[in-house]
């Protein structure tokens, strides 16, 4: 081999591993989420006795953390124990928001609209957190609504531990948390349902979940309770998927279930670990099967442990999840409530939380990270907040789009351009359905696509197709680029302005 050829085999390595770091430094698509959790007033509002204008203040307070963080989705609580934090014809109003089950905002404030529009005014997803089963959060039953289901159908009730679930076994459950699902959607601009990992719950020892007599009644010949008890989920999650799609196709629909599918020492198929809970036997919920199915747009497993926890590895629980991957995006949920708050001392280090985002980005079919919860960061540990935005997040990044997506963006064009000294103003004239435009610099030749360093705004559209984007993100630049963002997320093909002669 001669001395020439082994030069360019190492500067082409080096070119190839160069491009590699550049884009895993910069993905242009990538999920970062964060939950914000509303029951018993964890994240937000702080207190449901709060004035409106003070719980607006704490939510946008969250947004701009994050928002300068370059995260692109929050995942907000909107039912949290079979209330809501909307006018609903199925549920009475949050105490968590308003102070006291049933009570009415003052002057009938809509919060959750006000709520949706300054998410994607500042060019996040607003992804609507359902929690389906849990009907109370506590044996505090006086302070419920007449109208709470525990009051108007106590035969949906069961009683587990100190709280009440809705029994996921009857039909008429399943018909009723399926409208509610569909009410959400109509009446909302979100852009996803959302279910947590509460399933079947949690299981307390010595305590029974007494659904013999429904399972009695419902079961199939030979069906184990077991089964029957997944089938119920199994059948909740595909109404909700097809009562989504039937209304808005573009509308995803995403769960967030516990880590540990099955432990391979119950099923060969599962990860090597020995977690104490699974969702398969213990929550009786099945996300392989959703995924399989296409039932779900996005899965977002908790993998709430640190990388090398012996009993429960995030690196193994993280790679077992892309090794299971099938038609559906898969994000990782992140303990980032853990950092230096718990009795594993690997989350002292400043480095925990980040090194996992950074095994979710080298692991091509994991596409983002979602954190729990909204204050974990806000309130502490600004450092590693810093550390992740300067290391992993210097640059936004595009939503992912959804596998399960039904149609393709169409050629989009411009109309009723002006251009000022600091100010672009335009139309476009199309019946589809635009969430964003995407300024990027360019030059005079149009390119393909534009890579996520070349962004300069995203601006977001108002309901007359009317696009305004102000010239000081891009100093001096002669030319631009001009590609959309529809409902599904997909970009289209970009368009060069000529901005000056």
């Amino acid at each position: 081999m001669s001395k020439y050829f082994l030069v360019f085999l190492l500067t082409t390595t080096l070119i190839s591993c160069s491009s590699l770091q550049s884009y895993n430094k910069h993905p242009k698509t990538e999920f970062r989420g964060v939950w914000i959790a509303t029951v018993v007033n964890i994240d937000w509002p702080k207190n449901g006795l709060d004035n409106i204008e003070k719980q607006k203040k704490d939510y946008l307070e969250i947004l701009n953390f994050y928002q300068d963080l370059n995260f692109n989705a929050v995942i907000v609580q909107v039912r949290a124990a079979g209330d809501s934090f909307y006018a609903s014809d199925y549920a009475p109003w949050s105490r968590y928001l308003t102070g006291e089950e049933g009570k009415v905002p003052i002057q009938n404030f809509k919060m959750l609209e006000w709520m949706i529009s300054h998410t994607h005014s500042r060019g996040m997803e607003f992804h609507a957190w359902l929690n389906p089963y849990r009907a109370t959060f506590d044996s505090k039953t006086e302070v419920l609504s007449p109208t709470h289901d525990f009051n108007l159908h106590p035969e949906w009730m069961l009683k587990y531990g100190k709280k009440y679930y809705y029994n996921p076994g009857l039909p008429e459950v399943r018909e009723k948390l399926t409208s509610i699902m569909k009410e959400v959607v109509c009446k909302y601009d979100i852009d996803a349902i959302h279910f947590d990992d509460y399933f079947y719950p949690y299981k307390i020892k010595n305590a029974v979940f007494d659904d013999q007599s429904c399972f009695e009644f419902y079961k199939q010949p030979n069906q184990t309770l077991e089964d029957w008890r997944r089938s119920n989920i199994d059948s909740l999650i595909k109404n909700a998927h097809q009562t989504i799609k039937k209304e808005k196709p573009w509308v995803q629909f995403g769960v967030s279930p516990f880590g540990v599918w099955k432990n391979n020492s119950t099923d060969p198929k599962g990860s090597d670990t020995k977690a104490g809970v699974t969702t398969y036997e213990d929550l009786y919920a099945d996300p392989l099967l959703w995924m399989q199915k296409g039932w779900v747009d996005y899965v977002i497993p908790q993998v709430y442990w640190s990388m090398d926890l012996p009993v429960a590895s995030h690196s193994k629980i993280v790679s077992w999840w892309a090794k299971n991957k099938s038609n559906s995006n898969i994000y990782i949920g992140n303990g980032a409530y853990k950092v230096r708050n718990n009795s594993d001392a690997a989350w002292d280090e400043k480095k925990e939380l980040p090194n996992q985002l950074k095994l979710s980005r080298n692991t091509k079919e994991i596409g983002g990270n979602t954190f729990f919860s909204a204050k974990s960061l806000m309130q502490k540990n600004t450092d590693v907040a810093k550390y992740i935005q300067k290391k992993y997040y210097k640059k936004p990044a595009l939503s992912p789009i959804s596998p399960l997506k039904k149609e393709s963006i169409k050629e989009i064009n411009i109309k009723d351009l002006k251009i000022t000294l600091d100010t672009i103003y335009f139309s476009i004239n199309t019946n589809h359905n635009i969430r964003y435009a995407l300024c990027y610099s360019s030059g005079k030749k149009l390119k393909e696509s534009y890579p996520i360093t070349k962004l300069r705004t995203k601006t977001h559209i108002n309901t007359n197709h009317q696009f305004i984007i102000p010239l000081k993100e891009l100093k001096s630049k002669r030319q631009v680029a001009i590609s959309f963002i529809d409902y599904y997320g997909q970009e289209s093909k970009p368009i060069v302005l000529n901005l000056r002669p």
